[in-house]
């Protein structure tokens, strides 16, 4: 049933027997207009009204991102690279993720921990690809880091013969499981190039390959080649979820489109990819017709007018027109092919496009998702730039409904000035066998702001998560990309 219409039907019957009866609109409930409607699509929502009493939770002790010692921090020695120039140079190290077990926590393999991650030139903003590093899983020392190298070769997206994958120009982040097998099966997003010119509009696309590991020593694991490289998923038809043609195919640039991140889980033998995404034609689309949807406000009908008008009449008001973010979700065959493309799990429309880096595991019977957001990229008043969060929802079962944590679905914030050496982000919660605390890692120091300074792992800190609440645990501050305690 389209609710949508319907409601709109109802006002407009409504507002038609008012004037007949010499009335006027002050005849809809507390402000209504014909243009009201309320539905959900069959998702979840972060509401306008959940984000603004977020505001008030934001200087709790128990969500905030503990304060790290400036003096301490150190680069990842062993993050090196030689430049186009054949120059050696230190390169910024951001988004990372843990070789998972099935049920999300990190797997040891012959006895390492592996991370694999974004790296590049810190004087370079596209040299962005995947590397992997590795320690020995009882050091927990950040020089006890080493660096595998670029996991794909040059001309290895070529060789896949796959019809996105020879358009690559960067690699963005992703997940990575152990197979029940031995494997190590990497997910990651590819980046077409932006060239409008040639109808490329910076496609992102969900892919997987096989990585192949070999040790020939017992201090080194070295890549030997990936295998079975290939696309899985870049938005279908956009009826789920928005595909970059949608969002560019009209000439409209201003638009901020997202698909990638996929985090890999299992669920009773099922495989899924749970990633970033924008919301589709059938699940809830942008426009200006989602500013009037209560559902994407939350609260009342009471707030949902007052916001509304707010809203309206600000200037966040094109920006909320395009805000469309969600976490989307497929089931995925064993040869990593689609099998089914399902309902966003959650969606932000009217507060943001850009909710990033989903991680979803199972605790105590229920699903974890966890998001990270900035500030900066959102539309409520009183969250401003600064502002950067990891945001919480759970729920009972793999389809929702997701509910937020701590009332609002705050986990972690921090308002910290972006040249601070300390300043995070992409945090990323990885559970801990039989613990109620999971390991909370980070990248640290924004790409390019200091000569001598680039961006690394930060310290990891424990959380501890029972039931709907979370808090951040007092003096847990970890080695700097610690995975386990």
């Amino acid at each position: 049933m389209n609710y949508r219409n319907m409601a709109k039907k109802v006002a407009v019957v409504s507002l038609s027997t008012a004037i007949l009866l010499g009335g006027g609109a002050t005849t809809f409930a507390s402000g209504q207009t014909p243009s009201d409607f309320k539905e959900t699509y069959g998702t979840s929502q972060i509401t306008r009204y959940d984000m603004k009493q977020m505001i008030n939770q934001h200087n709790d002790p128990k969500y905030t991102v503990p304060k790290f010692d400036a003096s301490t921090i150190k680069n990842v020695e062993s993050a090196k690279k030689v430049d186009e120039n054949g120059k050696k140079i230190d390169m910024d190290v951001w988004d990372t993720w843990p070789l998972q077990n099935a049920d999300g926590t990190v797997a040891e393999y012959k006895g390492y921990h592996i991370v694999f991650g974004l790296a590049g030139d810190p004087k370079n903003p596209n040299d962005t690809f995947i590397y992997m590093f590795y320690k020995k899983a009882d050091d927990q020392s950040i020089d006890a880091w080493k660096n595998a190298g670029r996991v794909f070769e040059d001309d290895d997206k070529f060789k896949a013969n796959d019809k996105y994958l020879k358009h690559q120009s960067e690699e963005w982040s992703g997940s990575a499981t152990f197979t029940s097998d031995g494997e190590v099966r990497l997910f990651y997003t590819n980046r077409e190039a932006f060239k409008p010119d040639q109808d490329r509009f910076g496609k992102q696309t969900l892919t997987t390959a096989q990585v192949n590991l070999s040790q020939p020593d017992s201090k080194t694991l070295e890549i030997d080649g990936v295998e079975d490289y290939k696309s899985i998923f870049e938005g279908g038809d956009s009826k789920m979820y928005q595909t970059v043609e949608k969002a560019f195919g009209g000439g409209d640039y201003n638009d901020n489109h997202t698909f990638r991140d996929p985090h890999y889980i299992e669920e009773d033998g099922r495989k899924y990819l749970v990633f970033e995404a924008n919301t589709g034609t059938e699940t809830g689309y942008q426009g200006e017709e989602s500013l009037y949807n209560q559902a994407y406000y939350g609260k009342s009908n009471a707030f949902f007018q007052d916001e509304k008008k707010k809203l309206l009449a600000s200037d966040k008001k094109e920006t909320a027109k395009k805000a469309n973010g969600a976490i989307g979700i497929i089931e995925i065959n064993d040869d990593y092919s689609v099998k089914k493309v399902m309902k966003p799990l959650i969606v932000s429309n009217t507060v943001t496009d850009e909710i990033e880096r989903p991680n979803i595991f199972k605790k105590d019977g229920k699903w974890y998702l966890f998001t990270s957001s900035r500030g900066a990229k959102m539309t409520i008043d009183g969250i401003d730039d600064r502002d950067i969060y990891m945001l919480g929802y759970s729920a009972d079962s793999l389809d929702g409904p997701f509910k937020p944590l701590n009332k609002t679905g705050i986990v972690l914030h921090q308002d910290q000035d972006p040249n601070d050496i300390t300043w995070t982000y992409a945090h990323y919660a990885i559970p801990q066998e039989n613990s109620d605390n999971v390991v909370v890692t980070s990248y640290m120091t924004n790409r390019g702001f200091f000569e001598d300074r680039k961006s690394t792992f930060a310290p990891s800190f424990e959380m501890n998560i029972k039931g709907k609440k979370t808090s951040v645990v007092k003096n847990s501050i970890l080695e700097q990309g610690q995975l386990t305690k």
